[in-house]
């Protein structure tokens, strides 16, 4: 707490005295995805020359600035900004939770934000059905690095088995998220993330199959406990870099998505990139980018039959398996943050410069 407090203390001092950056792409304090997708976005549009940008904890002492708050928590902690001292606000708001309170914003967010961005068809709905102008959304995939995720040689995914203490007897599932509440052992699961249908789909499917889970992401503790109790093995990886990320689905045979809401998840198309198979419920960015049967394997929210059945499938057909993996490879290019930030400065940046 003290850190993050430092932080924000600091990006302000230097939020005063920034000639330099057209765009600031305000984040929480916390490491993980918000972040990392506003350092994808503005640092590919700083390469490419589009527009110079930087990512702050901090939207104090802006002025003259095109500011995108990451995420509807980040713009909540920046309430200081009824002047918005002709700035140009963009809002990012990935999905939205049941019940969700923060909704009660929206009309004054009709008056204070310029536009609002998110990832998927469903968000879109929901943001519009609260009162959320048409006119001022945008709808943006969730994407990929397509240096950090790739398919690594079968000796290198290998010898990575072995160090993560992965036995290559047994079929590997990956689950990589967050899905407890909190940022300590998780044990209260995050049930939007869904972590009590993924345990009953690995109970399932150990039933028929050796299996193994690796799992990596902070606040794990439910789904440990009850891997545990079920008698599943698995591994749970911290990892520091993208490297060890891109690592960790190399090794697997098969990734789970079991959530009830999502934005994303980014961990759809970095399986794709990875060459990993997609057992996937219906929302977020699945509902609107997997076909069926064609790039990965869809089925209800909730629906535990459907994902072990769709998994199943995915183990036992080679044929099917092949052709979901060499369709997701030739698409996922599409998803690169590379060609999505592009996308940001066409139907966003752009249209805010002076």
């Amino acid at each position: 707490m003290i850190v993050a407090k430092f932080n924000k203390i600091k990006d302000a001092i230097i939020n005063i005295f920034d000639k330099k950056n057209q765009l600031i792409y305000v984040v929480e304090t916390n490491d993980w995805i918000i972040r990392w997708v506003g350092e994808h976005v503005v640092g590919n549009l700083s390469r490419s020359g589009l527009i110079q940008g930087r990512v702050s904890t901090s939207a104090a002492g802006l002025k003259n600035k095109i500011i995108h708050f990451g995420s509807i928590n980040s713009f909540l902690g920046n309430g200081s900004l009824k002047n918005k001292k002709n700035n140009k606000i963009v809002l990012s708001w990935f999905h939205v939770v049941p019940g969700d309170e923060r909704l009660k914003y929206i009309a004054e967010i009709n008056e204070r934000i310029d536009l609002v961005a998110t990832s998927c068809q469903a968000t879109k709905k929901e943001l519009l059905a609260a009162g959320l102008r048409k006119e001022k959304i945008v709808v943006i995939p969730l994407g990929v690095d397509l240096n950090d995720f790739r398919v690594l040689p079968s000796a290198e995914k290998e010898a990575i088995k072995i160090k993560l203490g992965l036995a290559s007897s047994r079929i590997t599932i990956g689950s990589f998220q967050k899905d407890g509440n909190g940022w300590g052992e998780g044990l209260e699961p995050k049930l939007i993330k869904g972590p009590d249908i993924f345990c009953d789909v690995m109970e399932r499917l150990a039933k028929k199959h050796p299996l193994q889970v690796l799992l990596t992401g902070p606040a794990r503790g439910y789904v440990k406990n009850r891997l545990t109790a079920a008698g599943i093995p698995f591994v749970h990886k911290i990892f520091k870099t993208q490297k060890e990320l891109n690592e960790c689905y190399n090794c697997l045979d098969l990734y789970l998505i079991a959530s009830r809401v999502e934005g994303g998840p980014e961990a759809l198309v970095e399986s794709w990139a990875t060459a990993v198979p997609v057992v996937s419920t219906r929302m977020g960015m699945p509902a609107d980018v997997v076909r069926d049967g064609e790039n990965g394997i869809l089925a209800e929210v909730n629906d535990v039959a459907g994902l072990a059945a769709g998994a199943e499938k995915i183990l036992t057909e080679q044929i099917l398996r092949e052709k979901l993996i060499n369709n997701a490879l030739s698409e996922v290019n599409k998803y690169s943050w590379e060609k999505l930030a592009g996308q940001y400065y066409e139907e966003i940046y752009h249209k805010l410069q002076p």
